[in-house]
């Protein structure tokens, strides 16, 4: 029978029933009846080789199919062990989840919906136990969906005792989304005493001082019976008491006995002394919460409505920003954004009016009280315009004051919005001033040509790097008379950086860069002036602080003009980019080298907060 035959008239004539058993590429797809015929097999005598005994009960079961499915029971059933020559096996595991187990081992499949939650924890623990871990994760993106008051706190215990990272953050953000609601809830006592501590260090975990001590005091009470001295010192220890006011502290903290007298003086004195408090926060991660839908308003300025709204494209000379007249000495009291409460946050974007090339120089305070302030950024020594990217350590904020100092066109500080965050991204810092790996010489980040004639504006910065010719596609400067000037949104802690000469024929060209941070004073960072070059060029230097930057001109083997058809930095160079990353990776940076890093997985605790605060105050 030819093969043609084989693959033909052979198939045609097969029924109906096997021809839906084939898929399109006539594979045999019988999985679901597999399935169903192994799972007959779960918990029958039926070719047992080895029975469990859980809670007294007998449960048979085969060897090789636990085996396959599982490298413990591989190791237990056939590695040697003294099981491996029993046929009767004792564990001291829990019957329902063990059952649950060996029905998914046997069918690939768990209705966790029909499970009671107890039992999906315990089920959880074995998946970890036996090293499932598909199922594992299956459960945890269960969990993670029916989170609730009533079970977010065995869940949060089970989540830390098998290390499940991801399960533990969504827990957390729940606890602290409800903390008022949890610390009320009964299930609140049967918290562990290392997941307890852990809540209460947290400056997301966000309820008031004397709430969280009531909670704590009687957890403490219901727990006694299984506490020693130092597991009930470290867990009221973790409450912030000069978060409370003296009254709590005399009326609430004082007549239950927990506290030992000299701690209580101790907090009152912190209270009434210290300027920084360690305050606790509501916690929104990648949310905007300077809206109205946080209940924020913009409380001091001119033109207060445009600030929040939202609208970052209907503004111009006469609406759509808001507004402070700047002193003669650059003082002010600024605009002033109240959140609807208190919030962690570590990240500003703000959009300054830039409808033209005026540049602002201006700082950020952040309060809780408006009594004490802290300066998170400052850019009075740097010019920005359009969009601003900034970051900090994440601080309980309640208020935002913006206050510019010095404007290039005028005297008042104009702007268009602001947007206020906690984000999870871990973003490079160098002395407060952001060390971007992506370009930022763009227009979308506020960057613009200040010097240099082209038939498109900014062309030199739209990252179209193959649509040029003769005409059109380039930014250009005479040499000898010009220069290509371009200035950055804010500044920049920059290290390299790249440009495109413009290449359809076989010229080349000389050169020097400059960078600067005001205009003054320039700092040499490239020096091509005897040297013909074309096409692609990259450049690293030693870190700095840049604002602006100088690209000038020397020569040009057909004429008397200076040609660059892009310009990026920091440099996107493809080769450059590995091998950076190589070196982080190889951790080749010296110490005094490395950039410092806001690292949000945890907001900073309120000590290194203090500590920061107590340094500027001294200062």
């Amino acid at each position: 029978m030819s093969s043609q035959t084989m693959s033909g008239s052979h198939h045609a004539g097969s029924g109906s029933n096997a021809a839906s058993c084939m898929t399109a590429t006539q594979e045999i797809e019988l999985t679901a009846r597999f399935a169903e015929q192994m799972a007959q097999l779960c918990m029958s005598q039926m070719y047992s080789d080895v029975t469990f005994i859980v809670d007294d009960m007998r449960l048979p079961a085969h060897r090789v199919i636990l085996a396959a499915r599982s490298a413990y029971f591989n190791a237990l059933l056939y590695g040697g062990m003294k099981e491996s020559q029993q046929n009767e096996i004792k564990l001291d595991v829990p019957l329902m989840a063990f059952k649950a187990l060996l029905r998914y081992i046997y069918s690939g499949c768990m209705s966790l919906s029909q499970m009671r939650e107890e039992h999906i924890l315990d089920t959880l623990g074995l998946a970890n136990q036996y090293g499932f871990d598909d199922l594992e994760k299956s459960i945890s993106d269960y969990l993670r969906q029916v989170l609730s008051l009533g079970n977010v706190c065995a869940i949060l215990d089970a989540a830390r005792l098998y290390g499940l990272d991801s399960l533990s953050t969504v827990c957390h953000l729940f606890v602290d989304r409800n903390a008022s609601e949890i610390l009320k809830h009964e299930t609140f006592y049967n918290l562990s005493l290392d997941s307890l501590v852990c809540l209460l260090q947290r400056d997301s975990f966000f309820a008031t001082e004397v709430n969280i001590f009531q909670a704590v005091f009687d957890w403490c009470r219901a727990n006694k019976e299984s506490l020693k001295h130092d597991d009930i010192s470290s867990v009221v220890g973790r409450v912030r008491f000069s978060l409370m006011s003296v009254d709590e502290l005399l009326t609430v903290v004082r007549p239950s006995g927990i506290l030992d007298p000299d701690r209580l003086l101790d907090a009152i004195a912190e209270k009434i002394s210290c300027t920084q408090l360690p305050y606790r926060g509501a916690l929104w991660p990648e949310e905007n919460v300077a809206t109205a839908k946080f209940n924020s308003s913009t409380i001091i300025g001119e033109m207060r409505s445009a600030l929040l709204d939202g609208d970052t494209v209907s503004y111009d000379l006469e609406k759509g920003y808001t507004r402070h007249s700047i002193g003669e000495n650059g003082e002010s009291h600024g605009i002033v954004v109240e959140l609807g409460t208190v919030f962690i946050i570590n990240h500003i974007k703000m959009l300054l009016w830039d409808r033209d090339n005026r540049s602002y120089n201006y700082y950020i305070e952040v309060s809780v009280n408006q009594r004490n302030w802290v300066r998170v950024v400052d850019n009075t020594k740097y010019v920005c315009r359009s969009w601003q990217q900034l970051y900090f350590p994440a601080q309980a904020v309640r208020y935002i004051r913006l206050v510019g100092t010095y404007n290039t066109m005028n005297k008042v500080f104009h702007v268009v919005a602001l947007e206020a965050m906690f984000t999870e991204s871990t973003v490079p810092l160098v002395e407060g001033i952001l060390a971007p790996t992506d370009n930022v010489a763009t227009v979308e980040c506020g960057a613009f040509v200040k010097e240099g004639v082209s038939r498109t504006r900014n062309v030199l910065l739209n990252r179209v790097v193959q649509n040029y010719d003769w005409d059109s596609g380039y930014t250009c400067h005479q040499i000898g008379t010009g220069v290509i000037l371009v200035q950055l949104g804010q500044p920049y802690w920059i290290s390299s950086l790249r440009l495109l000469l413009w290449d359809r024929d076989n010229r080349s060209y000389s050169f020097f860069i400059e960078a600067s941070t005001d205009m003054k004073h320039w700092e040499l960072i490239a020096d091509k002036r005897r040297e013909p070059l074309q096409s692609w060029q990259h450049f690293s230097f030693t870190p700095m602080v840049i604002v602006y930057i100088r690209i000038v001109g020397t020569a040009n083997t057909a004429n008397e003009m200076f040609h660059c058809v892009h310009f990026e930095c920091p440099s996107q160079d493809p080769d450059f980019i590995k091998t950076e990353r190589q070196k982080g990776t190889e951790g080749e940076l010296d110490d005094g080298e490395r950039p410092d890093t806001v690292d949000p997985d945890q907001p900073s605790s309120a000590n290194d907060r203090n500590a920061a605060a107590e340094a500027d105050a001294s200062d």
